[in-house]
């Protein structure tokens, strides 16, 4: 598909014109951040990973009955989306102590919550993310009272199937973000799932050795990011066995058989 016009960067993935009105074309980068993009890097072959498991999770969560803006995958790196516009708040979904939860209540990583947690946090770089409440999101009218009853059941169908999903494949999903957008019909907007699912947002521990298969690696300096990227996809059935011989980039593949 030929290349159009870029609509939007983001730290992980690229946003370009659709081919039709009201869809985008989304590019999966190999670049990682971590810490509100203080740190840097690459995970070669990240993003031909996140784009298999993050279509996936959408497929699964579409068969369920979540709305949400995926389409189709086009090929390695990039979904076919509906254009939404988004909610300014990043929601975050914890079943056990983890990261900044850990750090902010003084909880040891790897404790169960006695309930699920979730979490608000206002979309600003330049601020660091800050954490908010409902009040504060219904007082600067980032969401409406009904759209936020909207996005925490969705928030919770959501985990309660990926909770199960991953346990089958012997992973405990500690914990994830999740963004949503808003699509209008006329005047009536409403609102669906959108970003992505994958690694580079969820926490995924091995349920029998805790071992962490997310970008914890990279944020911890764990090593052993893209094994862990493709331990998932091959759990998810996304990867045959011995998956690490995967396709992760096309040009090297095409140098590596010398076309």
């Amino acid at each position: 598909m030929a290349r159009r016009r870029q609509i939007y960067e983001g730290k992980a993935k690229i946003l370009y014109e659709g081919p039709e009105p009201g869809t985008l074309i989304q590019y999966f980068k190999d670049d990682a951040t971590a810490f509100n993009a203080q740190k840097k890097g690459t995970i070669n072959g990240k993003g031909v990973l996140n784009n298999r498991i993050s279509e996936h999770v959408f497929t699964m969560l579409d068969h369920i009955g979540v709305p949400t803006h995926f389409i189709r995958r086009l090929n390695m790196r990039e979904q076919l989306i509906r254009q939404v516009e988004i909610v300014p708040i990043e929601v975050v979904v914890r079943n056990v102590a983890a990261g900044s939860l850990s750090k902010r209540l003084g909880i040891e990583e790897g404790v169960k919550l006695p309930r699920t947690i979730i979490e608000y946090y206002y979309k600003d770089d330049a601020l660091g993310d800050p954490m908010v409440t409902d009040e504060h999101i219904a007082c600067f009218g980032w969401a409406s009272q009904e759209e936020m009853h909207d996005i925490a059941d969705l928030a919770i169908r959501v985990n309660d199937f990926l909770s199960g999903m991953f346990a089958a494949i012997g992973i405990r999903l500690v914990d994830f973000k999740l963004e949503f957008g808003r699509v209008w019909d006329n005047d009536f907007g409403r609102i669906i799932l959108a970003d992505e699912i994958s690694p580079d947002g969820c926490r995924l521990w091995d349920m029998a050795t805790n071992e962490k298969l997310d970008k914890d690696r990279f944020r911890r300096d764990l090593g052993g990011e893209v094994e862990a990227y493709q331990e998932v996809a091959r759990r998810l059935g996304l990867l045959p066995e011995g998956g690490d011989t995967a396709v992760l980039d096309l040009e090297e593949h095409r140098k590596s058989r010398g076309k």
